[in-house]
């Protein structure tokens, strides 16, 4: 009989394996009980699997994401170092060129530029349009009765028609950017196959190519929208953003203005229609707007990845992360850390413990946050205001996408 020894299998093991399926084909439709089981098992873990030093608390992703002088994005630069390879992909060349992808001394000069006409004053200005928007949006929500859906009638038409209005993109050229937005997001999933990744190099290609269409034409002729107004000061001041620049900006506001904020609103809303008791608490008292909006976005976050690179050797929760190494922020795991949440499994519509990691932290602190937060909290308030005793009638469809998490449907009735 051979001799045969067992070796049960350590915490390192099973929080790789708990990757795997976080990561995997199977990858579960919630997958919050799993990020609490890697928080528990190694909080601080370097997976061989992805690549990368793995972070789950909150303190440790805050910590990473606020500490420009030790962590980096993932720029051209590393990645012709590391991955020499990346250029021929379409949507690694067009996510590379965005915002989100660059590093000071660059993102520092890009920020400053849009910051000035993406101002809070400025967004605070769109209120009267924003509550037009949702006004119109439960309007036909109203019309469709039986069978509404309110991703199709509501979310999407409210967030992508704001930000098309802010930066000039026409109502008939609207509906195609749903599909290019979410076919470059499943390209980030790791584990996108082939023809994932290859519907995203085709989207991206079609998606820079419209906003350099966009440019011209506003170049040609000028309106009273956003892309105007930035061609106007590049024309006054070189020092402006160039065309490029410029075309990179606008996909920027343009795709994280509607995709991020109808995933996070489609995700909050499901929890919070299915929790009456909460519900009835947002009906009685439509002023916990503001909090609600901050717990949607802390319970089920739409962006529930972020990724850095160590660009010297720094500590992270006991572990010493090398020069050059990767570093994957888990930004649903951080959302419901308990170290930094109070019972943060439990959806509470009046919380008051502070605002989650969702709309980033640092200099890369979503551009577009005040604009988002500002359609949120309308909408909620229109929308209970409205139709108090909003339902469910069936269950939600969830995309199967884990790093930009987010509905395709959500039946309602009233």
């Amino acid at each position: 009989m051979p001799f045969r020894v067992d070796f049960a299998p350590t915490a390192t093991d099973e929080a790789e394996q708990v990757l795997r399926t976080l990561f995997g084909p199977d990858s579960p439709p919630d997958p919050y009980p799993l990020f609490a089981r890697l928080r528990e098992l190694a909080p601080v873990h370097r997976s061989p699997a992805l690549g990368a030093v793995v972070l789950t608390r909150f303190a440790d992703c805050g910590r990473v994401l606020g500490d420009t002088a030790n962590f980096r994005v993932v720029d051209a630069a590393w990645r012709d170092e590391h991955t020499p390879d990346w250029r021929d992909s379409n949507a690694q060349v067009f996510l590379s060129a965005l915002l989100a992808w660059r590093n000071p001394p660059e993102h520092t000069r890009l920020r400053r530029l849009l910051t000035r006409d993406f101002t809070v004053r400025r967004v605070e200005a769109l209120r009267p349009a924003v509550r037009r928007c949702v006004d119109a949006a439960l309007d036909r929500l109203a019309a469709d009765g039986a069978g509404a859906d309110l991703v199709d009638t509501v979310l999407y038409p409210v967030t992508m028609t704001v930000i098309s209005e802010l930066i000039g993109v026409p109502e008939a050229d609207r509906p195609r950017f749903r599909e290019l937005v979410d076919a470059v997001g499943r390209f980030l999933d790791p584990q996108a196959d082939a023809a994932t990744k290859a519907r995203g190099d085709a989207a991206a290609l079609e998606y820079r190519a419209y906003f350099q269409r966009l440019i011209e034409a506003r170049r040609r002729e000028p309106r009273d929208d956003l892309a105007s107004a930035l061609l106007a000061k590049r024309a006054a001041d070189p020092d402006q953003l160039g065309d490029e620049e410029l075309v990179d900006s606008l996909i920027v506001l343009f795709g994280g203005g509607f995709e991020t904020t109808a995933g996070v609103l489609g995700n909050g809303l499901e929890v919070l229609l299915r929790d009456r008791v909460q519900w009835a608490r947002l009906v009685a008292d439509p002023e916990l707007a503001d909090s609600a909006v901050e717990e949607l976005v802390r319970w089920d976050t739409a962006g529930q990845l972020g990724q850095r690179v160590a660009v010297a050797e720094a500590e992270v929760g006991g572990l010493t992360v090398h020069a050059g190494e990767s570093v994957m922020i888990l930004t649903g795991a951080a959302n419901r850390d308990p170290a930094r949440f109070a019972e943060p499994d439990r959806f509470d519509i009046g919380r008051a413990d502070g605002r989650s990691l969702s709309f980033g932290h640092g200099i890369h602190l979503c551009l577009g946050a005040a604009l988002a937060r500002l359609e949120m909290t309308t909408l909620l308030g229109a929308l209970v205001a409205r139709f108090p005793e909003l339902r469910l009638s069936g269950p939600a469809v969830r995309r199967p996408t884990v790093a930009l998490r987010g509905l395709s449907g959500l039946p309602v009735r009233f």
